[in-house]
């Protein structure tokens, strides 16, 4: 059987290969600005959750440096804000709603399965339902933060 630093391991190789691919075409200031606001967020969030004892990480690459979840909140989350972004570039308001469930279940049904049948992360009074709705927040929040900023000029 795989072990579970294993598994974080070709998760953040997928999170890198996809944060590469992601940044193919133009305005790449503006998808990286999302992955370093959605990055930003997250760790306060991240830090306060296991802070508080709502979840915790028995097994994280690295526990000398993170409580909170390393390889969710500075690569996983932030690269699945870049595809969220560039989905929604063009879109109104409810397609920024629409897609942020859509991407939210992404994350939320890979964490259920991580939660439900590995060591990495440990409900203690968190549950798949807090972390679809604060996905969709965060998504939605810093999706109109850079909708509101001036263009990112070359």
């Amino acid at each position: 059987m795989i072990s579970e630093e294993s598994i974080l391991w070709i998760l953040i190789s997928i999170g890198v290969l996809l944060f590469v691919y992601s940044l193919r075409k133009p305005p790449i200031k503006e998808w990286l600005l999302f992955f370093l606001l959605t990055a930003y967020l997250s760790s306060i969030i991240g830090v306060i959750v296991v802070e508080e004892n709502l979840l915790s990480y028995p097994v994280n690459l690295f526990n000398a440096h993170f409580d909170s979840s390393f390889t969710y909140e500075y690569v996983l989350f932030p690269v699945l804000g870049i595809y969220y972004y560039q989905s929604t570039y063009r879109s109104g308001w409810l397609g920024f709603i629409v897609k942020a469930a859509v991407f939210s279940s992404i994350i939320t049904i890979m964490e259920y399965f991580l939660e439900r049948y590995t060591n990495l992360i440990h409900y203690i009074s968190w549950t798949w339902m807090y972390t679809f709705i604060s996905t969709i927040f965060v998504l939605v929040l810093i999706r109109m933060i850079v909708k509101f900023l001036p263009p990112v000029k070359n």
